[in-house]
């Protein structure tokens, strides 16, 4: 992980650690290099989510790319996939998307794409933070009419759902479906894809005021979702977050269908139609053991990676797979995508649902869950990297380990994404692994 950008890009308490200065050298620095690489005028599209933060951050991102001489199209609010999408359809040198995702609205995030569309390579983010960091008097700035200008974008949010509605094929009307825009990005695009496709739509929390991204609703607060699925009889509920590069659903009778779930459903849809590249499908370490099971029983080869997105795609793109993602509900399906996307994901399992005629419990029956609990244990900047090298903590779970045996697992880790550390316990009887995971959890906070 580099100094700068985590697992999924610069992330911080907007305006205080993800400061606009900040923002200004990232903008210089990313255009210098992608300027080596492209060998003419950049040119860089930026999008935000709905965070009160994104505008100052924007206008900053903006100055600095312009001020090296690298022009700006800005998209104004879409998901994050869509500036993956659109930085080939506009023929752009890079894209930038300004969200901290799951997060609350104190945090931003800036994240960085190529022109392909894929995230930078960690070998130019590191080029980046080197001129940032080590070197920032290389960064020569322009002046007159040397420096970039700045041009809107304003079919941004009809290209890309135009993009994303030309995926989808069937009658979808027969589908009932609530749908959670986390008072986020999906909130410009959401109404424009599903009823775009004819199914039969509800929408919730799809009414940003800057201050209410993720605010108990979208994929981290289910709860909202749950009851109106329940309350309307809806077939199905989509959840976002608040950049939509991840969905979650819920079934019709209110049970959570979680990314391991949803990777289920396609994997065993798109082998049934011959379209699962060589019958396998990328998972992390955070997979449920039932994904491992219920890919051994349909004859499907479960890939395991690092946890992180990122991960999946480049194990994805080395071996040649289709299909990948994590359990927090980053579906990549790289036929259409090049990063995780949440729309697509929901309106992709309301097209399995449309041609299959099966209830959403139905296809989510396909895999058992395992009990699995996750604990998450706040740090502080100086503890960071350490919870390893405690022996009283690596000794208790190996203990622990030794008593669940070939019947559970034990997984810590430290977010890519937040000061936290993260204990994950799976195994068969539920009060057991809480006392373990809350346990361990203790030991960490006490480090």
């Amino acid at each position: 992980m580099g100094r700068l950008f985590g697992t999924d890009g610069a992330r911080g308490v907007a305006i205080s650690e993800l400061t606009c200065e900040l923002a200004i050298q990232i903008g210089r620095a990313a255009a210098m290099v992608l300027a080596k690489e492209c060998g003419d005028t950049p040119k860089i599209i930026i999008g935000k989510d709905t965070r009160i933060s994104g505008d100052l951050l924007e206008s900053a991102l903006a100055a600095g790319i312009c001020s090296v001489g690298a022009n700006v199209h800005l998209l104004g609010v879409v998901p994050t996939p869509a500036v993956a999408m659109l930085v080939k359809k506009y023929n752009a040198d890079a894209g930038i998307m300004i969200s901290a995702s799951h997060n609350s609205v104190e945090f931003n995030g800036i994240k960085l794409f190529s022109g392909t569309g894929f995230k930078l390579s960690d070998k130019i983010e590191a080029e980046i933070e080197e001129l940032i960091l080590d070197t920032p008097e290389r960064i020569k700035l322009k002046d007159g009419c040397d420096i970039g200008r700045i041009f809107y974008e304003n079919n941004a949010v009809g290209d890309y759902t135009e993009f994303i509605k030309s995926a989808i094929d069937g009658d979808m009307s027969a589908v009932k479906v609530v749908i959670d825009c986390a008072n986020g990005s999906a909130s410009a695009t959401a109404k424009q894809i599903f009823e775009g496709i004819g199914a039969d739509c509800t929408f919730i929390s799809c009414e940003p005021d800057g201050t209410n991204i993720n605010k108990s609703c979208g994929s981290t607060h289910m709860e909202n979702l749950q009851g109106e699925v329940k309350r309307l009889g809806a077939d199905l509920g989509l959840a976002f977050d608040g950049d939509a590069d991840r969905c979650l659903a819920v079934d019709e009778n209110g049970d959570i269908i979680d990314g391991d779930k949803l990777l289920a459903i396609f994997s065993k849809y798109m082998k049934s139609k011959g379209t699962l590249k060589r019958d396998a499908c990328v998972v992390t370490v955070m997979s449920n053991i039932g994904f491992f099971k219920f890919a051994e029983r349909e004859g499907i080869r479960a890939e395991k990676t690092a946890v992180g997105d990122r991960y999946v795609l480049e194990r994805m793109l080395e071996d040649g797979y289709n299909l990948g993602g994590e359990q927090s509900g980053h579906v990549i399906m790289l036929d259409y995508a090049n990063t995780g996307d949440g729309e697509l994901t929901g309106a992709k399992l309301v097209e399995i649902m449309s041609a299959t005629g099966c209830k959403a419990s139905e296809l989510a029956g396909c895999m058992e869950s395992y009990p699995q609990i996750l604990v998450n244990v706040k740090i502080t900047a100086d503890k960071k990297g350490m919870w390893d090298k405690v022996p009283e903590i690596t000794e208790a779970i190996k203990m622990y380990e030794r008593k669940l045996g070939s019947d559970g697992r034990i997984l810590v880790r430290e977010s890519g994404t937040e000061p936290l550390v993260r204990v994950m316990i799976e195994g068969k009887d539920i009060d057991e692994i809480t006392e373990m995971a809350n346990s361990i959890a203790e030991l960490v906070e006490r480090m």
